[in-house]
């Protein structure tokens, strides 16, 4: 489907069923777009048996303009080839012209390069459009303008030094709005065009720091041509994720699709009748999110979407997808798509995750396999945001709040009827629920703010944060981080440009203001005891004690082939416990391999902690034969390693 590249020209294929003539204009687009060009023999398409309409056309080579003409009961009109690989600029969306690109145009460097297994990766989302942008004499850009894919290139190497292993960049598929989060898109092969990078001075810079990354692997060089088309300038970034060890996972959009649509869209593509009973090709009439809803009992239809997500695995070299709202594709008939979908890529590609936003009662169905469920690795859950932020809510009213601490303590087991408890998404923060822009009753403050509303710099605000963070890295299941929670943003953030004063990360805050850096060393420890500890992302655990007067969970990690066990004990009290009798699994010796409290002022000379460790050997208690006594620093975590 769409244009391809062969030898002398491109074949060309597009589905029109009810059309009566269909047109592919290439060399004669100027006068097509002033109006002096007129239907004739040597442009038009074969109408084929299944619907498409395919030809040749001699003598295009890569990033050659195309535009379909389609004629049909409501009249002819342009309309965008539904597989371009890019949109042209001049003249601007959505009046553009579709670019034919070489598939392998790209030269990857990336063949060494094997994503974590499913149960190892910890998620790190961002969004593109303001995750960080600065000009060639370090100034941010971010207000002026959209930041780019190119602009990841300062931060690969913060990503990969964070220690997180897969990047979740928000939708980067064409949407039509100046500034979207990316759900609202039209174009479904096409990068975003404000996301590239067309000015040749600005794009030597942008050589200038791939360069560097590249060799520092040993990689030649590229020239200015090899990222001068969009599509390569974010394939060069997902080759530079992989070079660094860094997996990515792309977030698509296949319960509906637009927020609007233009003339020349996906909407009305066969150009039936408008406002007749099925003038739109692709889409039902039912609507979501301001979109429309695929038309998912359509085989075409489904095999559109199929082939998208087969492309980004192929053409983008991307290790998983995060796909949207699985839960709308199931309440508008399309569940049987969704094991077409989840079945075929695993075919295609068994090592990339497929991973499900799905809401609806009966969780389990999205990481069931077939007949029975949806078939995807892992689904998104609520269970352990929705408890630890609350706990640390409760927290935010002082010494004398109860806090639910049964909740966080059922949150770390499987959730109901899962197959296995890694294949829970876990977070604390996403874009959702801190976006700037939701509905008042529906935006929730960042963590660090939740802990303490008055001042987000307070030691309350930032012990809590701890604790609550690290519950989260050392539960079972795939942790989840947001752009910027590893360094305490304390700011909802917003794609709108009208919003960005109050709602860009602070990346100067890291060199102005210690409590930033304090969190992201903590964090990054954090984050490699996980990948370090197999025992911390095992399937086992058992929260042995809540207290909620005391307000303590303490609960164990165990690894059943190799015996590595851990507790986490972990404390919401705004005071130190100095003698605290916990259970422990096996008797003798205990080290404290972790202690939130040192990155207080980091390091806290005055951490409240057990000097290395704790000796279990006093009576039976917690299920446990033995106990130990332990101090539990306030609103902090210790992890406690069998030695």
């Amino acid at each position: 489907m769409g244009a391809n590249l062969v030898d002398g020209g491109a074949t060309f294929r597009v589905w029109a069923p009810s059309a009566s003539e269909v047109y592919v204009i290439t060399d004669e687009l100027p006068a097509a777009r002033s109006g002096g060009w007129a239907p004739s023999p040597k442009d038009e398409l074969i109408r084929q048996l299944d619907g498409t309409w395919t030809g040749f056309v001699p003598g295009v080579v890569d990033g050659s303009a195309y535009r379909f003409w389609v004629v049909g009961d409501d009249g002819p009109g342009f309309k965008r080839d539904p597989f371009a690989r890019e949109l042209g600029t001049s003249p601007a969306f959505p009046d553009c012209d579709c670019l034919i690109r070489d598939p392998d145009r790209y030269a990857w460097h990336d063949a060494r390069f094997l994503p974590p297994d499913f149960r190892d990766l910890i998620l790190y989302q961002l969004h593109i459009g303001t995750f960080y942008g600065v000009d060639d004499q370090g100034r941010d850009t971010r207000e002026a303008r959209t930041s780019k894919f190119l602009d990841l290139l300062d931060k690969i190497e913060y990503l990969r030094d964070l220690g997180v292993n897969a990047i979740q960049p928000l939708p980067i598929q064409e949407y039509p709005s100046e500034s979207s989060m990316g759900y609202n898109g039209t174009d479904y092969f096409s990068p975003e065009m404000d996301y590239q990078v067309e000015d040749p001075i600005e794009l030597q810079r942008y050589l200038k720091a791939a360069n560097r990354l590249l060799g520092q692997h040993g990689v030649p060089p590229l020239s200015l041509d090899q990222i001068r088309a969009g599509p390569d300038q974010l394939k060069l970034i997902v080759d530079l994720c992989h070079l660094n060890g860094l997996a990515v996972v792309f977030d698509l959009v296949y319960n509906h699709a637009g927020g609007g649509f233009d003339d020349q869209s996906l909407y009305f593509f066969d150009r039936r009748r408008r406002g007749s009973n099925d003038d739109s090709l692709y889409f039902t009439s039912g609507s979501w999110a301001g979109g429309l809803v695929f038309a998912f009992w359509k085989s075409e239809v489904r095999q559109y979407l199929i082939e998208n997500a087969k492309f980004f695995l192929s053409e983008y070299h991307i290790d998983g997808i995060r796909f949207d709202e699985v839960s709308v594709i199931d309440n508008f008939g399309g569940r049987s798509f969704a094991q077409d979908l989840t079945g075929t890529l695993r075919y295609v590609s068994p090592r990339s995750i497929r991973i499900a936003e799905y809401w609806n009662d009966w969780r389990w169905l999205a990481v069931t396999a077939p007949p029975g469920g949806l078939g995807f690795d892992a689904s998104l859950s609520d269970r352990l945001r929705d408890a630890l932020r609350e706990a640390v809510h409760e927290a935010s009213y002082g010494s004398a709040a109860r806090i639910n601490l049964d909740a966080v303590a059922d949150a770390l087991r499987t959730p109901p009827n899962f197959p296995a408890p890694w294949k829970a998404v876990h977070c604390v923060e996403n874009h959702d629920i801190v976006y700037e822009r939701r509905p008042p009753d529906e935006k929730r403050p960042r963590l660090v703010r939740l802990a303490d509303g008055q001042d987000s710099r307070s030691w309350f605000a930032r012990s809590r944060t701890r604790a609550a963070t690290a519950i989260l890295l050392t539960a079972p299941g795939i942790p989840h981080l947001f752009m910027g929670q590893e360094f305490l943003e304390d700011k909802n953030w917003s794609d709108n440009p009208r919003d960005f004063k109050g709602t860009l990360l602070w990346w100067d805050g890291l060199s102005s203001e210690r409590h930033m850096r304090d969190h992201l060393t903590f964090t990054k420890d954090l984050v490699w005891l996980r990948r370090h500890l197999p025992v911390l992302r095992s399937d086992n655990v058992n929260p042995f004690h809540v207290h909620n007067d005391d307000r303590v969970l303490a609960f164990h990690r165990w690894m059943d082939a190799s015996g590595d066990d851990v507790v986490v004990v972990a404390s919401f009290n705004d005071s130190t416990f100095w003698d605290y009798t916990l259970g422990l699994p096996w008797p003798g010796g205990w080290r404290e391999i972790f202690n939130s409290d040192y990155y207080d002022h980091f390091p806290n000379p005055q951490a409240a902690g057990n000097r290395g460790g704790t000796v279990a050997a006093g009576p039976p208690m917690h299920g446990f034969g033995q106990s130990a006594t332990v101090t539990i620093p306030a609103n902090g975590v210790l992890l406690l390693a069998r030695t």
